[in-house]
């Protein structure tokens, strides 16, 4: 028989407290029963001897200490998974919020998952293309990877994650591929971005969507990217599907930890953030790979904004410790025009120098990527030095570089919104740019592929 506590210690924010509580498991799911009626869930993210703090998922509006009962059930918070929730959206406890109804399963999976073992782990080495001349050539993104996107508020971040979910796809692969798509904390019109772009590129159908909106309680902010990975394993390591997990606005979701803790009153560590955040995080990150003997895969963009375009803030500071590179959006290129605003210079892919060239992409990719990168160096010095001598007063070489620094913005890093390039032909308008220069500047490219790709 189920134990029933027929009064509350104290109603705060998000949170209720009990006393006297005994037998109960760090987030497990409580049901809360009001006078009227009314019927809530809530979690236990609190455990101090026999007293306990739970945060309710639809608000404490209502509730006060004596008009509600709370029933503990025993469980965490799981949700049901089959095939069909592809094309489906839900909220970020795995609720429906297209109106097709629930989905019709045996089979419930407990958010939280298990960790990975790391003797399990396959090395990542396949090419995942995403259209995107400057991620596919210089930040490749490789199967099994994590790798996020470092953004900032105003940039086009939201238009490039459509972009990815739109574009992505195996290289030379028949097999299965969908995408899981999570939103935190993101407005209404955001939503409505994100499920016309699905709808209207036909990618719907292979996109399963869990979105958290920006009114919707912060308890439903921390479920999200849980329930969204808890339907990816399920795709990836039971349907043997290669998915494409996209995850936007990490900040939203750390900022939701730090309310969270401060409501429970722990001691904050940087900017108010909890001392945990790091370890948090990396429950996340680290459900992302390939498993031994599992055929399906699990590659992830988180998505982020930086506070103050400090990437040195907490967030993308750990971000970084725990994932496999980064691709860092630039506000100087976003106001020059150039979409996208990859600024390729602090962005880097750990991973990318097993999964290209030969076999894979092509194999003059590393020529050309380690070229582009020297080039773009170089560029960054000679603009610095024009604005201290003005440009007349260059070097004829030192004209070349900037000139291809404009060339390489507009005609390689900018490209469509709904434009999708093949790795071959973004490498091929790099071999067009590299014709701007003599041959002895071009010191990263071995002879044969000159003799091959070159245009001279």
């Amino acid at each position: 028989m189920q134990k029933q506590y027929l009064r509350l210690a104290k109603v705060e924010g998000p949170l209720i407290m009990l006393e006297g509580v005994d037998d109960v498991s760090y987030d497990e799911i409580l049901q809360i029963d009001l006078s009227d009626g009314q019927k809530r869930r809530a979690k236990v993210v609190r455990i101090q001897g026999n007293k306990i703090i739970a945060q309710v998922f639809e608000g404490t509006s209502g509730i006060s200490t004596t008009n509600a009962v709370v029933t503990f059930t025993g469980k965490m918070l799981e949700v049901p998974l089959s095939k069909q929730i592809l094309g489906r959206t839900f909220n970020g406890v795995g609720e429906p919020m297209d109106g097709a109804g629930p989905i019709v399963s045996d089979k419930k999976y407990d958010i939280n998952g298990r960790p990975m073992n790391p003797v399990a782990r396959m090395y990542p080495k396949d090419y995942l293309e995403t259209g995107i001349s400057s991620i596919d050539t210089l930040t490749t993104l490789i199967r099994g990877q994590k790798l996020p996107i470092f953004s900032a508020n105003g940039l086009p971040h939201n238009q490039l994650a459509a972009q990815i979910v739109r574009q992505a796809k195996l290289k030379n692969s028949d097999e299965k591929f969908a995408v899981v798509f999570a939103g935190m904390g993101i407005k209404h019109d955001d939503y409505d971005f994100f499920k016309k772009e699905f709808e209207q590129s036909g990618a719907s159908s292979r996109v399963v969507s869990y979105i958290n909106l920006a009114d919707a309680p912060i308890v439903e902010r921390i479920s999200t990217p849980r329930t969204a990975l808890t339907a990816a394993e399920y795709l990836a390591f039971e349907e043997d599907m290669h998915i494409l997990v996209v995850m936007t606005d990490i900040t939203s979701y750390a900022e939701a930890l730090r309310e969270l803790s401060s409501a429970k009153e722990e001691v904050p560590s940087r900017k108010g953030y909890p001392g945990y955040l790091y370890s948090d995080l990396s429950t996340l990150y680290e459900r992302a790979g390939m498993i031994k003997g599992k055929k399906g895969s699990i590659t992830m963009i988180p998505i982020l904004t930086m506070p103050n375009d400090d990437i040195t803030h907490p967030i993308p500071d750990l971000t970084g410790f725990i994932t496999e590179g980064q691709i860092v959006l630039s506000r100087q290129l976003f106001q020059k025009n150039v979409y996208p605003d990859v600024d390729i210079l602090p962005s880097l892919s750990r991973l990318m120098k097993d999964g290209i060239g030969d076999g894979f992409t092509r194999d003059d990719h590393e020529n050309v990527q380690l070229q582009l990168f020297a080039l773009y160096s170089k560029v960054i010095d000679v603009r610095s030095l024009s604005q201290i001598i003005g440009e007349d007063d260059l070097s004829d070489t030192d004209r070349i570089y900037m000139e291809f620094g404009r060339q390489f913005e507009e005609k390689f890093l900018k490209q469509g919104a709904y434009e999708a390039r093949t790795i071959e032909q973004s490498l091929d308008i790099a071999w067009d740019l590299f014709k701007l220069f003599p041959k002895t500047e071009l010191d990263r490219l071995e002879d044969k592929l000159v003799t091959k790709y070159g245009r001279w």
